[in-house]
C-alpha cells in the first residue's frame, strides 16, 4: 500500500524481535528506514533481512554521544523525520532483596534515560505534526513477582508520554505508546530461559491470554504502523495493548 512512501522512520533496538519486525513493515511501505543496534554483525544481518532502503547505525541508545551519532547519520541523507519509533529497551529478573545498583542502573538507562534522550535529541529533526511512538509493556500496568524495576522503567515510559504531548502540542508531535504482552521474540526466550524452559514458560502463560496463542513481533508492528499512520491523526498519549487481551482480565 506504501503509506509510508518516501517517510523517514526511525527504529531504534531494530536488529531483532519486535524492532526488526516493525522496521521491515516499514520499509515493506516504501519508507526511508533507519535501524540501531549495539552489536555490528546483527546490525549488518537486520539491514540485509529488512531490505529496501534502510541504514544501520551502531548505537548504544543509553549512550548521549550513540544517540547524536543516530541523528547525525539521519540528517547526512534526509532534512527531517516522520516517525520515531522509540523501542530500544531491555531487562531483567531480580526480586526485591536481590537488587543490585547494577541491575537498576542498567534497565533505567536502556529503558529511562535511552527513551528521553532519544525523543529530546530528536526534536530539532523531527517533522510539525510527526509521530512518536514509546515501547512500553504489559508489565508497566501489572504486578510481576522480581520484575518490578523493569517494570517501573515501563511504567515511566508510559508516563513519558501523558507529558510529552503537552509539551508537543504547538508542533502537533503525537506521542503514543504500544505496550507488547507475551511476544515471541529471542529476547523473551532468554529472559524465560531458553529453549524447552521458555516454550514451557510460555505454554503456561496461554491461560491467561484470551485470544489463545503467544504473539508475533508482526503484531506489534501493524499496531506501531497504525499508531503512526494518519489513521491515528486523533489518538494522542494513548497506551495501546498488543497482548491477545490478557491486561483486561
Amino acid at each position: 500500500m506504501n503509506t509510508f512512501q518516501n517517510k523517514v522512520v526511525i527504529v531504534t533496538g531494530g536488529t531483532s524481535g519486535i524492532g526488526l519486525g516493525t522496521a521491515k513493515a516499514f520499509a515493506n511501505e516504501g519508507a526511508f528506514v533507519f535501524i540501531t543496534g549495539r552489536r555490528q554483525e546483527a546490525l549488518d544481518a537486520a539491514v540485509k533481512a529488512i531490505g529496501g532502503n534502510v541504514v544501520g547505525v551502531k548505537a548504544d541508545m543509553s549512550k548521549l554521544a550513540d544517540i547524536d551519532k543516530l541523528y547525525d547519520a539521519v540528517q547526512q541523507r534526509h532534512a527531517q523525520i516522520d516517525v520515531l519509533f522509540a523501542n530500544a529497551g531491555g531487562g531483567g529478573f531480580a526480586p526485591l532483596g536481590a537488587i543490585d545498583e547494577a541491575h537498576f542502573d542498567d534497565t533505567f538507562a536502556t529503558n529511562v534515560k535511552g527513551v528521553l534522550f532519544t525523543v529530546q535529541k530528536a526534536l530539532p529533526l523531527l517533522k510539525d505534526g510527526a509521530s512518536v511512538v514509546l515501547t512500553g509493556s504489559v508489565t508497566g500496568s501489572t504486578g510481576n513477582a522480581a520484575f518490578s524495576v523493569y517494570s517501573a522503567t515501563k511504567a515511566a515510559v508510559r508516563n513519558f508520554a501523558r507529558n510529552w504531548i503537552l509539551d508537543l502540542k504547538d508542533r502537533h508531535i503525537r506521542v503514543n505508546v504500544v505496550s507488547p504482552g507475551v511476544i515471541d521474540t529471542a529476547g523473551l526466550n532468554d529472559l524465560f530461559g531458553g529453549g524447552a524452559q521458555a516454550e514451557g514458560v510460555k505454554s503456561s502463560m496461554l491461560a491467561s491470554i484470551p485470544a489463545g496463542r503467544v504473539g508475533q513481533p508482526e503484531d506489534v508492528a501493524k499496531a506501531v504502523m497504525f499508531l503512526a499512520s494518519d489513521a491515528a491523526s486523533f489518538i494522542n498519549g494513548a497506551e495501546l495493548f498488543v497482548d491477545g487481551g490478557m491486561t483486561q482480565i
